[in-house]
């Protein structure tokens, strides 16, 4: 097991802070914009920074505050902030080769801090886990570069969101740049017809179900990308077998 300072001394997590770097600046100008709204939408101070300190999810906070600022029962902020962050779900599956040799203490804290972009950049560097201890040791350095500059991006920037809240008017928008943050990396990451086409039905099926309630519109348009997906892997040629072809 290899602890902080060990990983710093390893190359890959340099490789690690630089590709994070290339977008903190779109996730602290998110980090900020969630930072002033929810002090805007009645939370105080203190409630605005515990949250941020504990829930370290944006799109949950920004989902979730407004429900609490209206009254909204308890399940319902619950429900409506696990629908938002249902992703992780699949997220943690896909890592769970590169994790589960590490003690599960390890694991629950890797597990906080992985952001969306830090498993982007992950599962795009190493598509596969280690073979060996030393393969893994170097995963594990780059994920947590990259995940340590995620980290004091979202958080340094949200707190200084709360600090300047009446200062920093909602209406600038700059959420804006965390989004198209995100986008730059899905562009990158679309290097395939079927991860083409699952991208463009989930972002078709987000604004068809728009109008459902906590926001549920996500929900629908990650059941939607794996549902074709699946439709779509089973009827490739490959999937098919030697005659596929000839069909």
């Amino acid at each position: 097991m290899f602890h902080r300072r060990e990983y710093r001394n390893r190359p890959e997590y340099w490789d690690g802070v630089r590709d994070q770097v290339s977008v903190a600046m779109g996730i602290g100008a998110w980090g900020l914009m969630t930072g002033v709204a929810m002090v805007q939408s009645g939370l105080s101070a203190l409630e605005a920074v515990l949250m941020t300190l504990i829930v370290y999810a944006g799109s949950a906070q920004l989902a979730a505050v407004p429900m609490i600022a209206a009254g909204a029962p308890l399940w319902v902020i619950l429900a409506a902030a696990f629908c938002v962050n249902l992703r992780f779900v699949v997220f943690s599956a896909h890592l769970r080769p590169y994790l589960m040799h590490l003690p599960r203490w390890e694991r629950l804290i890797k597990g906080y801090i992985t952001g969306d972009l830090s498993y982007v950049f992950f599962a795009r560097r190493f598509p596969h886990p280690g073979a060996n201890a030393e393969e893994l040791a170097q995963q594990q350095a780059y994920l947590m570069g990259n995940c340590a500059v995620n980290y004091v991006a979202w958080m340094g920037a949200s707190l200084v969101g709360i600090a300047l809240a009446n200062a920093i008017p909602v209406a600038w928008g700059l959420g804006f740049a965390g989004i198209l943050a995100l986008l730059g990396v899905l562009c990158s990451l679309a290097s395939s017809k079927l991860r083409f086409v699952s991208a463009g039905v989930a972002g078709a099926a987000a604004v068809a179900a728009w109008a459902l309630p906590l926001k549920l519109n996500i929900l629908v348009a990650i059941a939607s990308a794996v549902a074709i997906c699946l439709v779509l892997e089973k009827f490739r040629p490959e999937a098919q077998g030697p005659g596929a072809h000839h069909a």
